[in-house]
């Protein structure tokens, strides 16, 4: 077949035309133009961000004619050679598919030798994380003194599954996402050279769907072409994305901030009904409020949002349906609500009942509010309990009778009264203080459950109440 993917048509073929990789590209340059190359090199990073390539750029950079060089020609025998996959000096084997030790061993003692054409012996294995624990054992004789014209590249997207032991018999390069003003570059470029159209929003589309993968974004460029021809519509292009109507999204974001949660199992179901899975849908609405927030917090957003102006329109009118902190309550109940969902028996019960919640957030006061209107209430309360200083101390109700409890039968002789003398003294003149104090033990004393239960036993009567000094009196009381 003469046709090939864009993929393969545009891999690069130099460190320069890395994308996203710089502090990886300029590392190995100087590595070779130093000519400090290591014996082992482990490339970890997610699918399709050059892990492989950047292996074979190293392979022709090492073997070309005209080096050990930072710059292949590929041009010469050695690096057209690596280039179509037919070097007999460098191998290329997928540790998913040969992962045992009976198939480490002969690679082992294929490390062992000179090479028979090029200038060094390159070993890559692909998703080296895949081989066993006894096929990892068996490569560490040999990647701690291997031969000096053999070098060893591993690559895998699974970092944390190989072992410590190989990991320190090697230089690590951890390969980063592409960013998408890298993808978007990368695929313009590509349009150019293929004649196509489309959009910078559909660039930016695929560039976000890619997720920072260059191989997926040009993989998708590739389908849309296949699809739409050489002139692809946006509208074509969320077809093949399986892109969320924005008008759905801005429907529920609409539901909540308008408080209608009689809307949502409408707006569920219509949901269902286009075919989406309520997962995939799930992560779009995380993303339209975050979109929201973003346009609610940052001064000029549409630098950082891949949306043609009338969505962006859009989003602003949206934005003000709320305010930033309703939308990061939103979004933080997203969030945390994730996993439920994606782990639930009914995803879609779970879906309903948190947008509902979602619709009441607006009802919620913050605890802040409640602490301010407290301090108020009490600042109130205080300023209408304040009097002014009293220059004297109330009058007493006149005490009748100054006798111990009487119990019995009344005695019919007169009890003696004393009334005290008028209040002339100040509230601090101690002497006339007695009276006052007795009058507050007397309603102490009838308060107390003891006293009532004895008055009602022995119908008792209280006349006076006077403070008891001393053990004797207690004991003759």
């Amino acid at each position: 077949m003469s046709y090939l993917i864009y993929a393969r048509k545009y891999r690069p073929k130099t460190f320069e035309e890395m994308i996203g990789q710089k502090a990886v590209v300029q590392t190995l340059q100087n590595a070779v133009k130093n000519n400090r190359v290591a014996q082992a090199y482990l490339f970890s990073g997610m699918r399709g961000v050059g892990k492989t390539t950047a292996a074979r750029i190293l392979a022709k950079a090492l073997n070309c004619q005209h080096g050990p060089t930072p710059t292949p020609c590929n041009k010469c025998e050695f690096c057209l050679s690596i280039n179509e996959d037919r070097s007999i000096d460098v191998l290329e084997i997928d540790g998913a598919s040969n992962r045992g030790v009976e198939d480490i061993s002969p690679i082992r003692d294929t490390g062992k030798y000179k090479p028979i054409h090029s200038r060094f012996k390159i070993i890559i294995i692909d998703e080296v994380h895949m081989l066993s624990t006894h096929a990892f054992n068996a490569l560490l004789k040999t990647l701690e003194e291997p031969p000096p014209s053999t070098v060893f590249i591993f690559a895998t997207t699974e970092f944390h599954k190989v072992p410590a032991t190989i990991i320190s018999r090697c230089q690590h390069f951890e390969f980063k996402k592409v960013s998408q003003k890298d993808i978007i570059n990368h695929l313009m470029d590509i349009c150019k050279k293929e004649g196509l159209t489309i959009s910078p929003y559909g660039l930016g589309l695929i560039a976000e769907a890619s997720d920072g993968s260059i191989r997926d974004a040009q993989s998708l460029l590739d389908q849309a072409v296949a699809f739409c021809g050489e002139n692809i519509g946006d509208q074509e292009l969320k077809e093949i994305l399986g892109t969320v109507s924005q008008d759905l999204l801005f429907e529920f974001s609409s539901a909540v901030f308008e408080e209608k949660p009689e809307a949502v199992f409408s707006l569920v179901e219509k949901v269902i009904e286009s075919g989406h899975d309520l997962r995939f849908f799930f992560k779009e609405l995380v993303e339209h409020f975050r979109n929201l927030l973003l346009i609610a917090s940052v001064e000029n957003a549409q630098d950082l949002l891949a949306f043609n102006p009338e969505e962006l329109t859009r989003l602003k009118e949206e934005s003000q349906k709320a305010s930033p902190e309703d939308f990061l309550r939103c979004l933080q109940a997203l969030q945390q609500a994730e996993p439920g969902m994606r782990y639930s028996s009914h995803p879609q019960i779970y879906f309903e009942v948190l947008l509902v919640r979602l619709c009441h957030f607006k009802k919620i006061v913050l605890l802040k509010d409640i602490l301010q209107e407290i301090d108020k209430i009490k600042k109130e309360g205080a300023v209408s309990a304040e009097s002014p200083p009293r220059t004297s101390w109330p009058s007493p109700p006149p005490i009748k009778a100054q006798e111990k409890l009487e119990t019995g039968p009344r005695s019919s002789t007169p009890v003696e009264t004393k009334t005290p003398a008028a209040a002339s003294h100040t509230p601090f003149e101690k002497p006339n203080d007695e009276p006052i104090k007795q009058e507050r033990e007397m309603d102490i004393a009838l308060k107390d459950p003891a006293v009532k239960t004895f008055m009602r036993t022995f119908k008792a009567r209280v006349l006076s109440v006077e403070p008891i000094k001393g053990k004797a009196k207690e004991e003759e009381d």
